[in-house]
């Protein structure tokens, strides 16, 4: 005897292919997607890590070493923002190289929260953002624990860099090799914007769970922001995945690349 479908149970079964394909969904489920403005990303999923130098390394404001959990997945750009890419939203280029396919630099802390007010306007979305300082060191560290993401001999660190040792300015993204995760350049070619304060005895304090970085004294007018990976003029050892500094102010070799948290 063939038994009979009802339409109750169809109209429960396309309801619910119906919720899994809608565009949040699909959007959640992805690895990687490209938004209107030609940016590339690469999820990011959840987990924890040690973050910091071990004792011993001269990296002092790195240390202590300390367990961090990023408790939400997120989407990290795949390579740093270009020249290209920066025009196309705000209108001009800051850089001064001729290549568009090279990371924008030269970009203050400023600049660059008027480049997220204006990508986020232009795809409708209040998401994107700069990583956390603890965010760009797990996506960098990609489930490793040694110097670099490939191990600790940087006589390797040309496969994955532009740093002192093969460049003498910037190079066009993507050029290199990857890490674990997908991200191009994550080490060298420009130092990365993050978007904590800078405190050199934060680790000493942070917090374990999603920290945010170091709070500064309200009083304080200008406090340096935290800036990551190393750059084109550096020596490998401040290309590491642990290695921190700072700045005020914009430098040719300071570029940013994007998070977009997931919806």
């Amino acid at each position: 005897m063939k038994k009979r479908i009802s339409i109750f149970t169809v109209g429960c079964v396309v309801a619910v292919v119906g919720l899994l394909l809608s565009p949040a969904n699909l959007f959640a489920g992805q690895n990687e997607f490209t938004d209107s403005s030609g940016m590339e990303f690469v999820k990011i999923e959840a987990g924890a890590f040690t973050m910091g130098a071990p004792e011993g390394e001269e990296f002092e404001d790195a240390q202590p070493e300390h367990k961090i959990t990023i408790t939400k997945p997120f989407y990290m750009g795949k390579y740093e923002v270009t020249r290209k890419q920066w025009a196309e939203i705000m209108g001009q280029d800051a850089s001064k190289l001729s290549n568009p396919n090279n990371p924008v630099e030269q970009v203050s802390y400023a600049d660059v929260e008027l480049f997220l007010l204006k990508l986020n306007e232009k795809e409708g979305t209040k998401t994107y953002r700069l990583p956390t300082e603890a965010e760009w060191e797990y996506a960098a560290r990609a489930g490793t624990a040694a110097a670099y993401f490939f191990g600790d001999d940087a006589s390797r660190l040309g496969e994955y860099a532009w740093y002192y040792g093969n460049s003498k300015f910037t190079n066009p993204v993507g050029r290199l090799k990857p890490n674990p995760w997908g991200l191009y350049d994550i080490y060298g070619n420009v130092f990365e914007w993050c978007q904590d304060y800078y405190g050199q005895d934060y680790y000493k304090d942070a917090p374990s769970v999603d920290p945010k970085g170091f709070q500064p004294d309200v009083k304080v007018k200008k406090t340096a922001r935290v800036i990551r990976g190393g750059g084109w003029y550096s020596k490998a050892k401040f290309c590491s995945s642990a290695y921190r500094s700072n700045s005020l102010s914009p430098q040719k070799f300071i570029g940013l690349r994007l998070v977009k948290d997931i919806e």
